[in-house]
């Protein structure tokens, strides 16, 4: 284990205590990335989409309560305890499935089995390249073909980037979260096998933050 492994792992029990402290830590409504994702989701006819670290699921029950069925891969306990407690409570349970899961090992899904992928900013979590990678190539093996992927990282644009402490790559830690912002050649590295059909470049938060939504379509 390098130096800077152990500080990438010590970030899920970071997100469990966070996720217990604040139950609404991003809000109860959607994201702005969601809403563009769901019009893409279903321009594309898809109905069931992978979630990649849902976070206490905000935009999963948005997902679910406009009719897509979304299966999520989340290593936070309390995170998956809070978002099917609040899809029973909106009677969407039966369009949500949780999986307890590490993102950073194979997923356990089925080949060619979804008709997209999305995930909120959990490509710029506590993930090298080599893993992101590896992800990547994990999604484009569970995407049927001509499958959406799309995700949303905080990039190079971003007031944070090169603050903090340097965790490796272009991964820093930035109060008390690492942060893997991209740039144009970390997208490139997670497109094998997919077509990128759009980078769109938005701000969230209060700082803001500057995150990219890259639509990628699996082509390979």
């Amino acid at each position: 284990m390098t130096d800077h492994q152990k500080y990438l792992d010590q970030q899920q029990p970071h997100w469990e205590e966070k996720f217990t402290a604040n139950e609404v830590m991003f809000g109860e409504e959607p994201s702005q990335s969601a809403v563009r994702a769901l019009d893409f989701f279903k321009k594309k006819g898809c109905k069931n989409i992978i979630e990649l670290g849902a976070g206490q699921g905000r935009d999963t029950l948005y997902f679910a309560q406009n009719g897509l069925h979304v299966t999520i891969l989340d290593y936070s306990h309390k995170g998956i305890e809070i978002i099917n407690q609040r899809a029973a409570e909106l009677g969407v349970a039966d369009q949500v499935e949780t999986i307890y899961h590490d993102v950073r090992k194979p997923f356990p899904l089925e080949d060619a089995s979804y008709d997209g992928c999305y995930s909120h900013m959990l490509y710029c979590m506590a993930l090298t390249t080599d893993e992101l990678i590896k992800l990547s190539s994990q999604v484009q093996r569970v995407l049927k073909m001509g499958g959406l992927n799309i995700f949303t990282a905080r990039n190079s644009n971003d007031v944070d980037y090169k603050t903090g402490i340097k965790r490796g790559d272009n991964l820093f830690e930035v109060g008390t979260f690492i942060i893997h912002f991209f740039d144009e050649e970390t997208i490139d590295a997670v497109s094998e096998g997919f077509e990128v059909t759009e980078v769109w470049e938005f701000e969230e938060g209060g700082l803001p933050r500057t995150l990219w939504m890259v639509t990628q379509e699996r082509i390979s």
